[in-house]
């Protein structure tokens, strides 16, 4: 039941965008069947499909459960309308603050509307693709690995990335590392955990699929570096026929993404787009994001990611514990 009531805040949004709008289809309610009507406050009618539509909100709803959850969504609504009339006689609807979220939660709604009918569902992918898709990522399927990663992550300005991975290769062990980051007043925080290929970055995973326990890596964060350990890690490895239900979800994924980058950049095509003032940047990062991938050459992203020398797991534990 406890799914019940997150449809609380959504519900009385949509409650106050109805309350907004035009009155044109009052006398339309004004004849429904009885049938169709749940509840009214102050004499506004709350509908049966009303119910339906939260009804069919609510993840892996079981069947039983739905005459209790129906008469609970029924009590939220009555809920919702006794507070929305209140803010309606209130005047809250002309609150700049309201009128400003009623708007963002309209276009939001017509928006997903448009492309979940525009891109409807996905076909399902064909058996090669499948097998392609999973011969194409060992990291995931054949030789998918359970990994156990000892994470630091560093705030540092961009002029010092270029000395902290210079440092770490330098370091005998991670202890004389967190040594190093502490003489050079680095904010560090650090972390551990169990994570499966699937868990992890794809972009990341191939190359720490090949390194060796003990090993780290540097990515970019917004704010800084992080150093990522290999503490160790066990194959897990999975067949085709257990990876499939996943790979399907996936391609139909991409496939939705894809045509949903298409239609908008279709749309965007036809449109008349102009950035003003202060967000006149902003029209030129469209420009640069929609250049052809050649323009971003691939060393570039070479520096996110540099190996550091292999270190004993004693080493490491050692030295994520000086970090803390």
């Amino acid at each position: 039941m406890h799914g019940f009531k997150k449809l609380y805040l959504p519900l009385l949004v949509a409650v106050l965008v109805a309350g907004c709008g035009d009155k044109k289809d009052e006398a339309a309610t004004a004849e429904k069947a009885p049938a169709q009507v749940a509840a009214k406050v102050n004499g506004t009618e709350l509908t049966v499909p009303q119910v339906n539509y939260a009804l069919q909100r609510i993840p892996n709803l079981d069947p039983e459960q739905t005459k209790a959850a129906s008469l609970q969504v029924v009590r939220n609504l009555v809920d919702q309308e006794v507070i929305a009339q209140k803010a309606l006689a209130d005047k809250l609807d002309r609150d700049p603050a309201v009128v400003q979220a009623l708007d963002a939660a309209r276009r939001q709604i017509l928006a997903e509307a448009y492309m979940s009918r525009k891109l409807g569902t996905p076909a399902e992918p064909s058996d090669a693709e499948v097998a392609g898709y999973f011969d194409q990522h060992p990291e995931l399927f054949a030789k998918r690995k359970i990994y156990r990663l000892q994470e630091i992550s560093i705030k540092a300005p961009q002029d010092k990335y270029d000395a902290i991975r210079a440092q770490l290769g330098a370091s005998r062990t991670l202890e004389d590392f967190a040594t190093w980051l502490k003489a050079e007043n680095l904010p560090v925080k650090s972390a551990q955990g169990v994570k499966t290929a699937e868990q992890l970055p794809l972009q990341m995973l191939p190359q720490l699929a090949k390194m060796p326990d003990g090993q780290a890596l540097v990515v970019n964060t917004p704010d800084g570096l992080m150093v990522i350990v290999l503490a160790d890690s066990q194959m897990q490895p999975v067949t085709l026929e257990q990876a499939r239900p996943a790979i399907v979800r996936l391609l139909q994924t991409q496939a939705r993404q894809q045509a949903a980058k298409a239609e908008m950049d279709t749309l965007k095509a036809a449109a008349t787009i102009e950035y003003l003032g202060e967000f006149v940047d902003a029209g030129k990062e469209a420009e640069a994001a929609a250049a052809p991938p050649a323009a971003v050459a691939e060393p570039a992203a070479a520096p996110a990611t540099d190996a550091a020398p292999a270190a004993d797991a004693d080493a490491i534990s050692k030295g994520i514990s000086g970090l803390k």
